[in-house]
């Protein structure tokens, strides 16, 4: 069923909604895990001071066909320490390093049991770093390299591990492009839409659009029902439209899977909001880059997991019914 209503078009049945996304939480260690046994670690370590220390992104040249991290000295001496772990430590291979201005990632290997915590191995790296790097203590802080810990994540399966590796790999392209579309990457905070405060992130204009349409369909389409209404949303594509919705039921998150795919521009409403160092992930990040998606969050972020309530997916569609007015 299509409405409407002024410049506000809905495509929708109505609503009754699921579950929200995940929210991911951001903890530093693996609750009950023995950090001395087999496994795959990404392991990210930062700056004291989040200081660009180790070089800078340079463009795309003859050499390099996307951005890539330009080390400088103080960096390429870290590339070589953190090259000497598996020599150091036999039971752990090196699966992946990327250097960023101000952090590293690694991913590694431990391949049998050690008789260490994987943070004493992390300890002696940093030592390592700061101790032979002393002649460049205009980088540091309080004759420090580093921050204080580190923070991991235990990958699991060669699929997932193949993704992470591409992933670190295309942190410096994406850091380029955060530099020089810096507008498209800020939290804008306390932004007035109607009654509400919000704040968003992504392309503002697309607020601006005429033609804005809400994708709100129930909880209870089956999968022919859903066909349906991608069927209807498909005919607006492609006319300048900016489609909107909180991507709450099977049935959102499904159409609005297809018009990310198909590149039409989105809104999304969002349940969680936004840390203070958040940034778009995989191809939301794309998207976000070429002012194709903007993200709204009526509420401020949480770690915990919740379960959103009937009250909270009235709120959303209603917002997103006030965006389609503007």
């Amino acid at each position: 069923m299509i409405s409407k209503e002024r410049n506000k078009r809905q495509i929708s049945w109505v609503s009754s909604h699921t579950e929200l996304s995940k929210t991911i939480s951001q903890s530093r260690r693996m609750v009950g895990h023995d950090y001395r046994l087999p496994a795959v670690y990404m392991v990210t370590i930062s700056v004291a001071g989040n200081k660009p220390a180790f070089g800078k992104i340079c463009e795309a040249d003859e050499s390099h066909n996307t951005p890539w991290m330009c080390p400088n000295e103080l960096g390429a001496k870290v590339i070589g320490l953190w090259n000497k772990i598996p020599e150091i430590y036999p039971q752990i291979n090196s699966r992946c390093f990327q250097l960023m201005p101000s952090h590293i990632h690694g991913i590694l290997h431990v391949r049998e049991a050690m008789p260490f915590h994987l943070g004493h191995v992390i300890a002696q790296f940093k030592a390592a770093c700061t101790k032979e790097l002393a002649l460049y203590s205009e980088t540091l802080s309080r004759n420090t390299l580093w921050e204080k810990g580190f923070n991991d994540r235990i990958i699991f399966g060669d699929r997932k591990l193949q993704n992470w590796i591409n992933y670190l790999y295309d942190n410096p392209r994406r850091l380029w492009i955060r530099q020089n579309s810096r507008e498209l990457f800020i939290i804008n905070r306390n932004i007035h839409i109607g009654e509400n405060t919000v704040n968003i992130m992504g392309n503002k204009l697309l607020l601006e659009y005429p033609n804005k349409i809400q994708v709100k369909c129930s909880r209870r389409m089956n999968d022919e029902e859903i066909e349906n209404l991608w069927q209807q949303v498909a005919k607006e594509m492609g006319e300048g439209s900016v489609f909107i919705s909180p991507c709450i039921s099977r049935g959102e998150k499904e159409i609005m899977r297809r018009l990310f795919a198909a590149e039409q521009p989105q809104i999304v409403i969002m349940e969680n909001g936004f840390s203070p160092m958040v940034k778009p992930q995989g191809r939301q990040f794309d998207a976000c880059a070429k002012g194709r998606l903007l993200l709204v969050a009526p509420w401020e972020h949480h770690n915990e997991q919740r379960t959103i309530t009937r009250q909270q997916c009235l709120f959303l569609n209603k917002l997103a019914s006030t965006i389609c007015e503007l």
